[in-house]
C-alpha cells in the first residue's frame, strides 16, 4: 500500500480513533486508580464496582464518573494539596529557611542563644523581627 492510496481522511480518522482510544484507556485508569485508593468504601464495594467498570465498560466508567465524580476530585484535591505540603515543608527543611510561624522563629532564635551561637541583643532583635 502507498501513501498515495490512503487519502487524508483516512488518516485523520484513523488518528482520531487512536487517541479515542487512549483517552478511554486514560479514563478506565483513572476510575480504576480512584477505586483503589478509596478509603470510604469496603473491599466488596470495590470489587462490585470493578466488576460492573470490567462487564460493562462504557456504562460502568460513565455511571462510575456521574455518580463518584465530586467524590474523585475532592479526593484528587486532597492528595494534591498533601503532596504540595510536603514538597513545601522539604523545600524548606534542606534550604534551611526559617520557620513559617514566629513561635517556631523565636523557639529557634532561643535554641541559638542557649548554644551561644548569638548573644541576648540578637536574640531579642530576632524576636521582634519575628513578632512583628
Amino acid at each position: 500500500m502507498f501513501a498515495a492510496d490512503y487519502p487524508f481522511i483516512d488518516v485523520f480518522w484513523s488518528m482520531l480513533i487512536f487517541f479515542m482510544w487512549v483517552i478511554w484507556i486514560w479514563i478506565l485508569i483513572t476510575v480504576f486508580v480512584d477505586l483503589f485508593r478509596r478509603h470510604d468504601i469496603s473491599g466488596w464495594a470495590k470489587a462490585a464496582w470493578m466488576i460492573f467498570v470490567i462487564v460493562l465498560p462504557f456504562l460502568g466508567v460513565f455511571i462510575y464518573i456521574v455518580t463518584q465524580g465530586r467524590g474523585m476530585t475532592e479526593r484528587r484535591t486532597s492528595e494534591v494539596q498533601a503532596a504540595s505540603a510536603a514538597f513545601d515543608d522539604r523545600i524548606r527543611e534542606v534550604a534551611g529557611a526559617p520557620p513559617s510561624s514566629p513561635t517556631e522563629q523565636i523557639e529557634r532564635a532561643k535554641s541559638l542563644l542557649d548554644s551561644g551561637a548569638i548573644d541576648q541583643a540578637e536574640f531579642d532583635r530576632l524576636k521582634a523581627r519575628a513578632l512583628a
